[in-house]
């Protein structure tokens, strides 16, 4: 049973997408930055932040399709999935600074309070809602079934509940005249973006120390596999993820005494991993019950050991 070493590269069809919707972003971020700083609205310029670092995140998505079609090499044998994380690293560290130049602006204005021209302010998030949701159009196909899709659409609506937030906001000092009304969105702003950072660099780290992928239970993979006929054992199981896809698995499997048919067994645990766990890149060593160790070991998959059997 062979590999899936796409890695990503089903990606593909959706960078055309993922173009638009970075294009789009760009020009609205240039837009927000410009009306923000001639209408004086902290609003605009928070969200013109949050617009940046989703600029950053789509060229990341885009990166990471790009990558994908370049084949491991003797150095980098499990090729450039793993930048993915990196960029999403740094993605949440520049969130977390936009985040905190957002709330000390705002508390600044607290302070001292800016006049804003709300006319200027409510035509540029009407135009940045307009873009959000031709975005949001281009990039909902992919949603449900690629990762870097997903990610960017939900960023993307976020950044049109953000308009919508700055749209209500210019018309509320409008009508009011109460220009405290504006830092109080960038401050709802600038709270809105630390959970969503948080996520974010946390699943960037989890993968980057090789943790088991959230939707795979290590424990019922080891029930599964004890449960398949010539298993006695499985110890050094280890599972983790090349990037946000892609989980890979490696394990030692004691067989049980009288069994002397490696190849059978070792197609049939890759089936069924791949089958009930989605797990597609599986490497087993498989044993002999009088060779297996008494007890499993905190060592890297396959270091002083005889070769693998690679699924």
């Amino acid at each position: 049973m062979g590999h899936d070493h796409d890695h990503g590269l089903g990606d593909i069809r959706y960078e055309r997408l993922l173009w638009w919707a970075f294009g789009l972003t760009v020009a609205l971020l240039v837009a927000e930055v410009i009306g923000g700083i001639v209408t004086g609205s902290l609003a605009l310029l928070s969200d013109a932040a949050h617009m940046g670092t989703d600029a950053f995140g789509l060229l990341i998505a885009l990166t990471a399709v790009r990558l994908a079609r370049r084949p491991p090499d003797a150095r980098r044998t499990y090729g450039y999935v793993r930048l993915e994380a990196l960029g999403a690293l740094a993605n949440g560290a520049l969130l977390f600074l936009v985040a905190a130049w957002i709330l000390f602006e705002a508390w600044r204005r607290f302070r001292d309070p800016a006049p804003v021209a709300s006319v200027g302010m409510a035509a540029v998030a009407a135009a940045g809602l307009a873009v959000n949701l031709i975005a949001m159009r281009l990039l909902r196909a992919g949603s449900g079934e690629n990762l870097n899709m997903r990610g960017a659409y939900l960023e993307v609506w976020a950044d049109t509940l953000g308009s919508v937030g700055v749209l209500l906001a210019a018309g509320a000092i409008h009508v009011t005249g109460w220009t405290v009304i504006d830092p109080l969105v960038a401050a709802a702003i600038g709270l809105w973006v630390l959970p969503r950072t948080s996520v974010l660099v946390r699943e960037a780290v989890h993968v980057l120390l090789e943790g088991a992928p959230r939707d795979i239970d290590v424990p019922a993979v080891r029930a599964r596999m004890l449960a398949m006929p010539g298993v006695a054992g499985v110890h050094d199981l280890h599972v983790w993820s090349l990037g946000s896809r892609a989980p890979a698995l490696t394990a030692h499997v004691v067989m049980e005494e009288g069994w002397n048919d490696h190849d059978a067994l070792r197609v049939a645990l890759a089936g069924c991993l791949e089958r009930d766990f989605h797990i597609h890149h599986v490497t087993l060593q498989l044993e002999s019950a009088h060779c297996a160790p008494a007890h499993g070991h905190a060592h890297e998959p396959g270091h002083g050991h005889p070769p693998a059997v690679h699924e």
